[in-house]
């Protein structure tokens, strides 16, 4: 496939500190690509001076440059559908805007997608990251790839290349709650994975905690697969299975024994038991029912205060 016109997606939430560095790196990059391409900054509610340096540099290089302002926070795949939704080019590349990869990685895959491919997938090469990250990343790869079949290399690297086909398709699922990733995966024909550099991150902090990687962890499943209900029902009948031999064996050793104050402190130790898996099992049921909520809702995913660009500049 014939790349004629590339845009690149980067969502932004308090990057005041790198941003100067990433623009120092990327139109470079980009210029020396010889296509006609476009870099689509999407503001994610951030609280620093992150819009002012968008908005000054929107105004240096008005022809290559858009820039997107939330009203708040939506997250980061909410932000890159924003993107998503806003550039009608040939290939579309996402990363993140903290210089953990490598803006000089882009061309290796526009390269991939000229050759056929309609999803690249970067993976980290080397990663810079903690032991606890990699040991989740690890953990979380595993569980995808058994728990629903989509085989990816590297989910959490946000360095990839789609082609408007495939945005389309991810467009029109009009999900309040996505992984965009995983999303395109599905989608694709001819996908591939090519392995990019990555860096420690030297400036700013991450947004991702350990609580806030685990709520992803549990979003992603619960989003993609089924198998937290199936896990809780499989428990359900191995403890109801339990609960019956059980009964019987504190039935017989009532009449063989005679009654005793252990068994009272026994039942107390099984009844709390079964009143934390059941209590489990509603969580896990009200997850679900909370994203089905959410969708039957059908309210905006996104609110878009502003759009700075040459074709557009409205306030919604």
């Amino acid at each position: 496939m014939k790349s004629n016109k590339l845009a690149i997606v980067i969502p932004i939430f308090n990057e005041e500190e790198v941003l100067p560095t990433l623009f120092e790196r990327l139109f470079p990059v980009l210029d020396s690509m010889n296509k006609s391409y476009e870099v689509i900054f999407i503001n994610d509610g951030s609280k620093d001076n992150s819009i002012h340096l968008l908005e000054e540099l929107y105004n240096k290089r008005p022809l290559q440059v858009k820039v997107i302002d939330f009203n708040k926070n939506y997250g980061q795949h909410m932000a890159i559908m924003a993107g998503f939704e806003n550039s009608d080019a040939d290939v579309i590349v996402t990363m993140d805007a903290d210089l953990q990869n490598y803006p000089e990685d882009i061309p290796l895959l526009i390269e991939k997608v000229e050759e056929g491919h309609d999803v690249v997938g970067g993976y980290r090469l080397n990663r810079q990251d903690k032991k606890w990250r990699l040991f989740v990343s690890k953990l979380h790869n595993s569980l995808r790839l058994k728990l629903t079949g989509i085989d990816m290399v590297d989910e959490g690297c946000m360095l990839r290349a789609y082609t408007n086909d495939i945005v389309q398709r991810v467009i029109s699922t009009k999900e309040n709650s996505t992984f965009l990733p995983a999303l395109a995966h599905s989608f694709a024909t001819n996908p591939i994975d090519v392995g990019v550099r990555h860096a420690a991150r030297e400036e700013g902090t991450s947004s991702y905690n350990l609580y806030k990687l685990i709520r992803y962890n549990f979003d992603f499943f619960a989003n993609f697969s089924k198998a937290p209900l199936e896990f809780f029902t499989l428990l359900g009948f191995l403890v109801s299975t339990a609960s019956i031999i059980l009964f019987i064996f504190l039935i017989c050793s009532r009449f063989l024994h005679g009654p005793g104050a252990d068994g009272v402190f026994t039942l107390f130790a099984i009844t709390f038991f079964f009143l934390g898996v059941v209590l489990m099992g509603l969580g896990i049921v009200g997850e679900y029912i909370g994203r089905i909520y959410e969708e039957i809702r059908q309210r905006p995913r996104f609110i878009i205060k502003s759009i700075l660009s040459l074709n557009q500049s409205d306030d919604k």
